[in-house]
């Protein structure tokens, strides 16, 4: 099948090259002293070798160092740390430091790049960015522009830039980029806008394009290979990304692509998953709306896809399938397997093949998911991959201006991009999770580029007969899809964790509690009260000997826009205004990224 996707690509796009990842980068990668990349490795674990702070001394951490970004609004990401240098960034305008952790962190330069501020209320669910890359000696940065900028990793220097899409028409960007080899890949947001969603690759060391990949369209559009890509073992056939649209809708249709990327480097496959339809209204798109709310496995140096899992077709409830695709090698039923494990929007958490695409796993990772009974796991049955809708929570069925209630998830999921980790000594994943309902209420919406295309109106709430928060941090079976262990929290879990060798995971709250548990049996084991709301992704890395722990706290996102963006409505900030009105109550605006460390 690989040599037949490969001369396939040849024909397409003139190349048959395996271009395997950056050695300079992967050393890094490799290096757990390091944090070379957001995901902590091209496997999306987020899981550190380092076990000098660990579940017996972890009690005894203390702040290190602080270090304000001058910025408000959410701070999503973490930092990276190469050598003696850590890079840090911000959300808009997009700040990136270079700090010398041989000298007390001094700023060693500043890229603050000129953005057009009417660019802001484009950008769906806050301006937040997922942190910058780092290869061949340059940092990455995909602005919220849509400008991606490569940076000279000593000065600071542009030494490239190019334009990824058209903030005009709602193209924005929130996600940090993926390098792999000789190129850097990078998404797009804009869903809520009528974008057509596309993934794409750029050479590092000029900014030239490789190849683009949209989510919907003509096979040449979308890079597939009619025969040998496949959904669910079946070659997907001809049209597959326009046949399930009515009409052209297909060309304003979603399936943005602003989450996390993984990279199996010997696979040469990248794994990435597209986000909502558009409209919101379910009604004015029949059809399952291929391929929004999609599992992609795609080849690094051609972009040729090898194969697609829908999760949510035709999707009634916005809940967007871009969450991490995080890869490990487990055994099941005696024999060693390369799998893909996704705690999707939707409530539901997949274990698959991540070679051939087979759906080995989909269970409810939180047990108040309602509005299906579960996948069809049948491979004989025509439903065969797909979630049984319940009636009563279908919003499309009940109909426009009609107000479906009760329904669990709401649409910012079950679990939103806040990534989980997964430690090979345990394995178990460790999951942040919202634990919140939803009313949603679609109405008849027209397209007009560059103004919001939604068509819904949304409320947000705790789940109900349950511990009355709204969050739950568990700890995840892939192999059984069941709940080892849960701590329930008061707010969303929005904080991205970290798994280490010490036996500890760390994740935050909105309250902006930093947290430390053992990652056996999640007992608290230490806690420390940051300046604002942690939506932040932890990291930790060695100086000088010495383990570091660092998080950035300033509470924002989604779960966090009525505080970040002034707002009051309890209907603004696509529902979550109202639905998140209290971690004001314990938290303010803020910008500081907090490091951690044993005391001398």
């Amino acid at each position: 099948m690989r040599r037949t996707l490969t001369l396939t690509a040849a024909l397409l796009l003139g190349s048959t090259s395996m271009v395997m990842a950056n050695d300079g980068l992967k050393a890094l990668i490799d290096d757990p002293n390091q944090w070379a990349i957001q995901t902590g490795d091209y496997k999306n674990q987020r899981y550190s070798e380092l076990d000098q702070i660990n579940k017996d001394n972890v009690g005894d951490l203390q702040v290190a160092w602080t270090f304000s970004t001058g910025v408000l609004r959410g701070h999503e990401g973490s930092p990276l740390v190469i050598g003696d240098m850590m890079y840090v960034h911000t959300p808009f305008p997009n700040i990136v430091y270079a700090l010398d952790l041989a000298e007390e962190g001094k700023i060693v330069w500043k890229y603050e790049p000129k953005q057009d501020p009417d660019v802001i209320p484009v950008m769906c669910c806050d301006t937040v960015n997922r942190g910058v890359a780092y290869a061949d000696g340059k940092i990455f940065l995909h602005q919220a522009d849509t400008t991606l900028v490569a940076l000279n990793s000593e000065t600071g220097a542009v030494e490239w830039s190019v334009k990824n899409g058209d903030a005009a028409v709602g193209e924005t960007n929130t996600a940090t980029v993926l390098p792999v080899g000789d190129k850097v890949i990078v998404g797009i947001s804009g869903g809520e806008f009528g974008v057509r969603g596309h993934f794409t690759a750029y050479n590092t060391a000029d900014g030239s394009q490789a190849w683009r990949a949209y989510s919907m369209g003509p096979d040449s559009d979308i890079l597939v290979d009619p025969v040998n890509t496949t959904h669910l073992g079946t070659p997907v056939g001809e049209n597959s990304g326009i046949n399930t649209w009515e009409g052209d809708q297909w060309k304003i249709g979603g399936g943005t692509t602003w989450g996390w990327y993984s990279y199996d480097e010997t696979e040469n496959l990248v794994y990435y998953g597209t986000g909502n339809p558009s409209t919101w209204n379910p009604g004015q798109r029949p059809g399952d709306n291929r391929w929004s709310m999609t599992i992609m496995a795609r080849d690094a140096d051609t972009g040729i896809a090898k194969w697609f899992y829908q999760m949510t077709p035709h999707d009634e409830w916005d809940y967007d399938g871009i969450n991490e695709m995080i890869l490990t090698e487990q055994e099941i039923d005696g024999e060693m397997r390369k799998l893909l494990t996704h705690f999707d929007r939707n409530g539901l958490g997949y274990t698959m093949d991540r070679v051939s695409g087979e759906l080995l796993v989909a269970e409810k990772f939180d047990p108040v998911v309602n509005w299906t009974t579960g996948v069809d796991m049948d491979k004989n049955s025509d439903q065969y991959g797909r979630p049984q809708v319940v009636a009563q929570y279908s919003t499309e069925q009940n109909g426009e201006d009609v107000n479906s209630t009760g329904i669990c998830p709401a649409a910012l999921g079950s679990k939103d991009q806040q990534p989980a980790a997964y430690s090979p000594e345990t394995e178990l994943f460790y999951v942040p999770t919202n634990h919140v309902c939803m009313d949603y209420e679609p109405f008849r919406v027209s397209y007009t580029a560059g103004q919001p295309y939604v068509g819904a109106t949304l409320a947000m709430y705790p789940a109900p007969d349950s511990h009355g928060g709204m969050g739950n941090f568990i700890a995840w079976d892939g192999k059984a899809g069941e709940i080892a262990w849960s701590v329930p929290e008061q707010f969303s879990v929005w904080s991205g964790a970290l798994a280490t060798a010490g036996d500890v995971v760390f994740y935050g709250t909105l309250e902006g509690y930093m947290k430390a548990v053992d990652a056996n049996t999640g007992e608290e084991l230490y806690k420390f009260k940051t300046p604002s709301g942690i939506i932040g992704n932890f990291m930790t890395y060695t100086h000088d000997g010495k383990q570091y722990v660092a998080i950035l706290s300033g509470i924002g996102g989604w779960a966090g826009i009525g505080l970040a963006a002034g707002l009051t409505n309890p209907n603004d900030g696509l529902g979550a205004v109202g639905g998140y009105a209290a971690p004001s109550d314990y938290s303010a605006l803020g910008g500081q990224m907090t490091v951690f460390a044993l005391p001398s």
